[in-house]
């Protein structure tokens, strides 16, 4: 389209005289940055740790079972609450079933209420793995 007497092409030449192998470089830019500014801002709402499943199990979860897993609260023995501590019940419950009790709740054993609700997918993720926590505080 653009070629001089020996064929060449002119087009790189004409896009940096018009300006545009800088824009090129500004859009880059702008990318990385805003990429390095809102991915932290981003990061805890896509990662759970610790901390927010520890906050989530002492909100829905301690009045039955405990601070320390065992159940041994007036509410726990009442509605019969698990013991998350059992070596028995944490070597033969799989996590699909623990996130499912805690989602769709349970009638078998005791009355444990459904969160579905009150929480996401990834909090009961985060509460499963906080729940597993208790296989290493057997006495």
């Amino acid at each position: 389209m653009y070629a001089d007497e020996h064929g060449s092409d002119l087009y790189l030449m004409s896009a940096c005289v018009r300006g545009y192998d800088g824009l090129v470089t500004r859009v880059c830019f702008a990318v990385l940055i805003t990429t390095m500014f809102c991915l932290p801002l981003l990061a805890p709402a896509l990662t759970m740790d610790a901390a927010p499943a520890s906050r989530l199990y002492r909100r829905h979860c301690m009045a039955c079972h405990g601070h320390d897993g065992k159940a041994q609260t007036s509410k726990g023995k009442f509605s019969h609450a698990r013991d998350l501590t059992d070596a028995q019940w944490q070597a033969d419950v799989s996590d699909e079933r623990i996130f499912n009790s805690i989602t769709n709740g349970r009638n078998v054993r005791g009355n444990m209420p459904a969160f579905s609700d009150k929480l996401d997918e990834r909090e009961v993720n985060a509460l499963v793995k906080y729940v597993r926590t208790f296989k290493a505080q057997q006495p």
